[in-house]
């Protein structure tokens, strides 16, 4: 969409990592946003730093009626929200499916497959209705690659993003509304601590490249988000390098294709 055209945006997990990097990208591009956070202090925090571009709320994703208060609440104050980013997660704990606990995996696909579904829900039939806006899923890159050990739980879930996100966008292409599905690398963010406060286990499953940095600025991955609305990109990347995965799990999947021609 026309980002000048846009007046209000709706980021979920905005008060840190790459949720605020998209939120400061927006209201760089003269959006309002509104930052709703599980820490609502995080967010109230970062809304006082541009009084005029942010306001801040508490949101748990997994809380439906916390999402119809916050939709009111944020266009009392900004309008009707133009663009919705579905950023809120948590992380993988180091598990193999074989030895985690269940209540951890449910916790997985209610924050980072089902509060995407939560948002949706909310704003979709109002995008929908007024013939305008962009949604924005953020799922993760390992959801485009073949599974790693100790990450099979949160793969799935963004997975599921992957597919929710390419299915949406066929339904609400007709109506003006343009769906985006982020699948970022490795970023600077406040992922482990979330998980951690919202009861998970993180593991120590290697989160420091191999040149020894430690992700990407966020503001750079919210440009690129930015870049992705404007463009009505079906998929956002940051990390261009995952290629060669995406490229192997692609060659298994010819492969296959052609051993059940074969059979046939």
């Amino acid at each position: 969409m026309d980002i000048e055209s846009a007046r209000h945006a709706f980021v979920t997990g905005g008060a840190s990592g790459i949720g605020r990097g998209i939120a400061e990208a927006l209201a760089d591009a003269g959006v309002r946003v509104t930052i709703a956070d599980i820490d609502r202090p995080g967010a109230e925090t970062v809304a006082a730093t541009r009084p005029g571009d942010f306001t801040g709320l508490g949101l748990d994703v997994r809380d439906r009626q916390a999402w119809r208060d916050a939709k009111a609440r944020s266009e009392e104050r900004f309008g009707p929200v133009d663009i919705l980013v579905n950023n809120a997660g948590i992380g993988f704990n180091g598990r193999d499916f074989a030895d985690l606990d269940p209540e951890v995996f449910d916790r997985i696909v209610d924050i980072d497959l089902t509060g995407v579904f939560n948002g949706i829900s909310t704003f979709a039939a109002d995008l929908r209705d007024r013939g305008r806006g962009h949604i924005v899923n953020t799922a993760s890159v390992m959801a485009l690659t073949a599974g790693a050990p100790g990450r099979g739980a949160y793969s799935a879930a963004k997975s599921a993003v992957v597919a929710m996100s390419e299915a949406l966008r066929q339904e609400m292409a007709p109506h003006g509304v343009g769906v985006s599905v982020l699948c970022p690398g490795l970023v600077r963010s406040n992922l482990d601590g979330n998980t951690t406060r919202l009861g998970g286990q993180v593991e120590d499953v290697a989160h420091i490249k191999g040149d020894g940095s430690l992700g990407m600025d966020p503001a750079e991955a919210g440009a690129r988000v930015v870049h992705g609305i404007a463009r009505d990109l079906p998929y956002i990347l940051t990390h261009p390098h995952y290629l060669s995965h995406v490229d192997a799990r692609m060659d298994v999947l010819r492969r296959s294709f052609a051993e059940a021609a074969e059979f046939a």
